[in-house]
């Protein structure tokens, strides 16, 4: 047994309803949590409790405050992109479960007034939220040209091509069930099917049990597929290199004496989990986690004293596939046992993406002509929509201008009546600039001056 100093978790969000990704942009449908899902999370939390906030534990991480957290000693993430929504609920949920409601968690007021977080001692962990707008590193697959040509080259390639193929009997079968959505494997339906078996009973009932299981055989197919590359540092291992930067990151403060940061949880989607397996080298001895995770699965990167007379600290990796049974050990890049955590650092960091600047430079690597040219004729046409609308708007205010000096004249040249506060002269004067002039002689004539002879009012 050696001490475990922290450890960096990255969690998959819980249950959700039905959610489309675009087979091509992969741009993303609204989906929202369910009770299972926040209940799946909240579970997780519970486990992640016990295994390194319980003295009795053997990955127990002594020197963190375990029962009121110090924010300085856990920070979480979550993905705000995509599913963001349902990640955000998840990480609330994981947290209650891991810091469940504490009656210490009160204040003694000056007046010597006890008061009591709400619900028990309610525990607030701060969540920060990774927008893909500012921070690519939770999802930097989306609006990445070259990440679309590498899906292109996937639906292209034989082994794609006779996957689909033999797959030709499974989608006429489920075509039933599917209520005209596009049966093919580029589409990946499993996610349609998936949620409709959980959440309808006259859905589950209907659908044949094998049509659920080779639905999800395909879907597993198709985003390891998406999400991986032959080459460590390949386009299709994009989800795992901008996450990287977060896992040597915290694991470097962890090493570090000076450092409170101990427990780092980043909530997140399923695909930076099927990078990193195949980055790692952990698909070559565990075929199997070629493949989605399970909903609420974790991932676990442990940084552990070495055992004397040994002065390096290790790396552990353990999976959790969603919420049943307990973390297993895999071993990175073929060892058998921990990595040291010097050359897991030196093996892979070089592939690490660290910047916005980085992640646009592998974005646009590598492009052939077509998508250049592709890319060439979007960049044209967002100008001209630009200019278009810049016209557009322009328009807009002189003309929103002009209307309102049109009403202002017609305000002017409105004639008014007087009343007892105003005399008539000031109204003749307002309306004969040259009547002041003539004022007095008009104002001299007698009484008895004729109708005719008097000036109109």
């Amino acid at each position: 047994m050696t001490d475990v100093l922290g450890v960096l978790i990255i969690a998959r969000n819980g249950d959700r309803t039905e959610y489309y990704q675009d087979p091509v942009t992969y741009e993303s449908s609204y989906t929202e949590s369910t009770a299972l899902g926040v209940v799946q999370s909240h579970q997780l939390g519970s486990f992640l409790r016990s295994t390194y906030m319980s003295s009795s534990s053997p990955s127990y991480i002594a020197n963190m405050k375990t029962d009121l957290v110090d924010t300085h000693e856990v920070h979480v993430h979550a993905k705000a992109g995509g599913e963001g929504a349902v990640i955000f609920d998840s990480a609330v949920a994981l947290l209650q479960g891991l810091f469940p409601p504490n009656p210490a968690n009160k204040i003694v007021l000056a007046n010597e007034t006890t008061v009591v977080a709400p619900l028990g001692g309610y525990q607030y962990v701060p969540i920060e939220t990774v927008d893909p707008g500012n921070d690519r590193s939770l999802e930097p697959w989306i609006d990445c040209p070259a990440f679309e040509q590498h899906i292109a080259k996937v639906y292209s390639s034989s082994e794609f091509k006779a996957t689909a193929k033999a797959a030709g009997p499974f989608f006429g079968a489920v075509r039933d069930y599917v209520f005209g959505r596009p049966t093919t494997l580029e589409n990946a339906i499993y996610d349609y099917i998936s949620t409709g078996h959980s959440h309808n009973k006259t859905y589950a009932h209907r659908l044949l049990p094998t049509l659920v299981e080779q639905a999800r055989g395909f879907a597993d197919f198709h985003e390891n597929a998406i999400f991986s590359d032959k080459h460590v540092g390949g386009i299709g291992n994009l989800a795992g290199r901008t996450i990287l930067h977060t896992v040597l990151n915290s694991l470097q403060r962890i090493a570090f004496n000076g450092d409170p940061l101990q427990f780092l949880l980043v909530e997140t989607s399923y695909q930076p989990f099927i990078s990193l397996f195949h980055m790692l080298e952990m698909i070559k001895e565990n075929p199997e986690l070629a493949g989605i995770p399970n909903y609420a699965s974790a991932l676990a990167f442990e940084l552990r004293r070495g055992p004397p007379p040994e002065d390096r600290d290790f790396v552990r990796i353990k999976f959790k596939n969603g919420t049943r049974g307990d973390f297993e050990t895999y071993h990175a890049f073929g060892h058998k046992s921990d990595i040291a955590a010097t050359e897991f650092i030196y093996r892979i960091e070089n592939y690490a993406i660290t910047s916005q600047k980085q992640w646009a430079a592998a974005c646009s690597s590598g492009l052939t002509d077509d998508w250049v040219h592709n890319g060439s004729q979007n960049a044209i046409s967002s100008t001209v929509f630009a200019i278009l609308a810049a016209v557009f708007l322009f328009g807009m205010f002189i003309l929103s201008k002009f209307i309102k000096n049109a009403r202002a004249k017609a305000q002017n040249s409105r004639i008014r009546l007087a009343d007892d506060e105003v005399s008539q002269f000031h109204l003749l004067q307002s309306q004969y600039p040259d009547y002041g002039t003539l004022s007095n002689n008009i104002v001299a004539q007698p009484a008895s001056m004729s109708e005719k002879q008097r000036l109109p009012l």
